[in-house]
This record gives structure tokens, sequence and C-alpha cells, in this order.
């Protein structure tokens, strides 16, 4: 087992134990689990979403429903193997009905998503969705370049961790209008310059 191996485990066992929020009580009255994240330790692509949602939270799996589909048929149409990326959300807990996260619930959550960051030291991490491209511009020093996703959807930012900062439309969105799913395929595209070690 690596360091970096040894580092996201003890995230892993974190997560497990953290009552910082209500959350927390949510997944255990629900007999959910938490979604930590998936993916290769090594990876130069880390994706970001908001948060679990309920296949998720009966699985730990990070985008296995309608969505996590279509990030896979993303992935796969520029030859991007599902197992070479790393797949997280902000919140490692489902909140009840899929609202919005809470100010107090990011709070709690966020250190262990920076953390795994930091641990993988990815070249691009990719937000998906409006939700995850705020909370990642305001959090790596980006907040002067917030705009509607519409408009810097697949454009490259420079972070001062020395990542490269890509925002994404949420795969959810071609769930419930297809035609959107070509504008994802093109944003996906620039994606092939990062995949290779």
């Amino acid at each position: 087992m690596t360091d970096r191996d040894k580092e996201l485990k003890k995230i892993r066992d974190e997560v497990v134990a953290c009552t910082k929020c209500s959350l927390a009580s949510f997944r255990i009255e629900n007999n959910y689990f938490p979604v930590i994240g998936q993916g290769s330790h090594q990876a130069n692509i880390v994706f970001v979403g908001e948060a679990p949602g309920l296949s998720e939270a009966k699985t730990g799996i990070p985008f296995c429903g309608a969505a996590g589909r279509i990030l896979d048929e993303l992935l796969e149409s520029v030859s991007i193997k599902r197992e070479s990326v790393y797949i997280c959300n902000i919140l490692k807990d489902r909140p009840p009905q899929n609202r919005d996260p809470q100010s107090g619930e990011i709070e709690a959550c966020a250190p262990y998503l920076e953390r795994q960051i930091e641990i993988i030291k990815p070249k691009v991490v990719c937000s998906l969705g409006r939700y995850s491209m705020n909370f990642l511009m305001q959090r790596f020093g980006l907040q002067d370049k917030i705009d509607s996703i519409s408009r810097i959807r697949g454009q490259k930012f420079e972070t001062e961790k020395g990542f490269i900062l890509i925002p994404f439309y949420h795969p959810a969105v071609a769930v419930y209008n297809a035609s959107m799913k070509e504008a994802l395929k093109e944003d996906f595209e620039i994606l092939k310059t990062y995949s290779s070690p």
C-alpha cells in the first residue's frame, strides 16, 4: 500500500466515523453508505459532483445511477477508462430528497475533498454542474472568473494549487435533455490531452 493509498484510506475511515453534520444520522437511519470517492489514486483527472443521490447512497459508489451511465458514455467517447480517473462529490453523504447542500454540510465535508485533491495531485479537476463549479472556483482562488456555466463550460482555469479547473455541465442534464449530450461530448474532448500519464 503506497503512502497515497494510506492517506486516502485515512480519509475514508474519518468520513465513515464523521458526525459533524446531520447527514451522518440521516445516512445511519436509512442504512445508506457514505460515498467517499472511487477510481485511481494516481489519476490525472478528478471529477467533482455536488452530492450523492439515492443510487449512490445505496451502494457507496459515486455516479452509479442514470447520470453515471452518461458519465461513463462521455469517458468512453474520448477513450478514457473510468478506473483511470477519480470521481467524488463535495458532500460525502446524500442530502434528504436530494436537496441542495447546506453551508454547514459543505463546511463539514469540504476539507475531505480538498485533502483528496491534495493527495491525488491531478493535472485537472473537472467540476460537474453549477454547484460544484461555484464551490471549486471560490475555494481555489477563481472567484473573479465565476460566470454562468453555459458561458464558461469547457474553459481551462489555472488554480493557485497548480491544477487546471475545467467546469462541465452535470451529466444529468443529458438525462433530461438528450440534445445536451453533444455539448457534453464536445467539452470532454479537452480531456484527451490530460488522460495519458
